[in-house]
């Protein structure tokens, strides 16, 4: 399946204006490591947009890889910035980690609720490299696999620590191959909103949580107990994740009147992704049961609906589920009119 279109900038777990303000207000060695991954973060821009630009191309899968089970690698980049890096584990060894068991979550939900046969669709085997760098504060999809940094250790924790950091993070994959939606602005919000979501649905499948019982957090775990922090992100109540002396408040709107226009953070994709977040937060807890079964088809459907656009704004993607709703569960039916209903309530409103 081939790339609709890259995104333009390398979609990275933690935004960098929350690195910033570590790196301004953190202790010496929290400060040193957020500066560092700032500057590491800028160099892969140009990396992701060369393997972008010559499209993914995983090669032949494995002989033992079959359609229904995913083909998983785990490698150890052993505090360098080489990758893949050492073979740590592979399809069919017996030791066990979070970056190969979350991968494996990650292919469950998107095989068997989706119909989905890995992030491309055909099969594309999934790479991971753990302890990447010197206490990286960061995970990213490059494109091709997946890379976890271990956390300075003061202020973030190791990144394979929450299954949703790497639903997020291989979302972005999958948005590649679908609707390949620009990170910019409300584009790229909608894209990290997306990522979110399906983060969000990994770790409540994996956990068989209703919409009713789960936390609706977003990085779990992230961040150390000397932070005053839930989550990096709350899909329930956006802009209430964090509030604390070093990382500041959580700046994110959950409605469109609060939208923040800014040119940091590309244009705000990880700060206004709170609005187009909660909104599927209200359209599953108004459905009610598991989110996977109707918001999150509905979801999907959108993100592989060819007549998404990869500029498309809040407004355009709220139009497309809407009528995705109506056309998997029937027009008026629940799903239909909470779908809508979740819209109207952040302050989008679908025709």
């Amino acid at each position: 399946m081939p790339l609709r279109s890259p995104s333009l900038l390398p979609p990275s777990f933690v935004p960098p204006y929350l690195l910033d303000r570590l790196a301004q207000h953190a202790g010496a060695h929290a400060s040193a490591k957020a500066a560092q991954t700032l500057m590491i973060d800028l160099q892969h821009r140009g990396l992701r947009e060369a393997v972008a630009g010559q499209g993914v191309s995983s090669g032949p899968a494995p002989s033992y890889v079959r359609r229904g089970s995913p083909a998983r690698a785990i490698h150890d980049a052993e505090h360098t910035m080489v990758l893949p890096g050492r073979l740590v584990r592979a399809e069919g060894q017996a030791a066990a980690d979070e970056a190969y068991d979350y991968l494996g979550a990650t292919y469950r939900l998107y095989h068997d609720i989706f119909e989905r046969d890995s992030i491309d669709g055909a099969g594309m085997p999934l790479t991971g490299s753990v302890h990447y760098g010197n206490d990286y504060d960061n995970a990213f999809w490059n494109g091709q696999q997946m890379v976890f940094g271990d956390g300075d250790g003061e202020v973030m924790n190791r990144f394979t620590i929450a299954v949703d950091i790497i639903g997020h993070e291989l979302t972005h994959g999958v948005i590649d191959h679908e609707s390949g939606l620009v990170y910019q602005g409300q584009p790229g919000a909608l894209n990290e909103s997306i990522c979110d979501v399906f983060g969000a649905l990994v770790k409540q499948h994996l956990l068989k949580q209703t919409a009713q019982q789960a936390d609706w957090l977003v990085g779990a775990g992230l961040f150390t107990g000397k932070v005053k922090a839930r989550a990096l992100r709350s899909m329930a109540e956006p802009g209430t994740a964090y509030d604390d002396p070093v990382l500041g408040k959580d700046p994110q709107p959950a409605h469109m009147k609060d939208f923040v226009d800014t040119r940091q953070d590309n244009g705000g994709v990880h700060i206004n992704s709170g609005i187009p977040n909660r909104a599927f937060h209200l359209a599953a807890t108004a459905i009610q049961g598991p989110a996977w079964e109707t918001a999150g088809r509905v979801w999907y459907d959108t993100v592989c609906d060819r007549r998404l656009r990869q500029d498309a704004d809040f407004l355009a993607f709220a139009q497309l589920s809407v009528e995705n709703a109506a056309r998997r569960f029937g027009a008026g039916s629940a799903a239909h009119q909470a779908v809508g209903a979740a819209w109207n309530t952040v302050g989008v409103t679908p025709s």
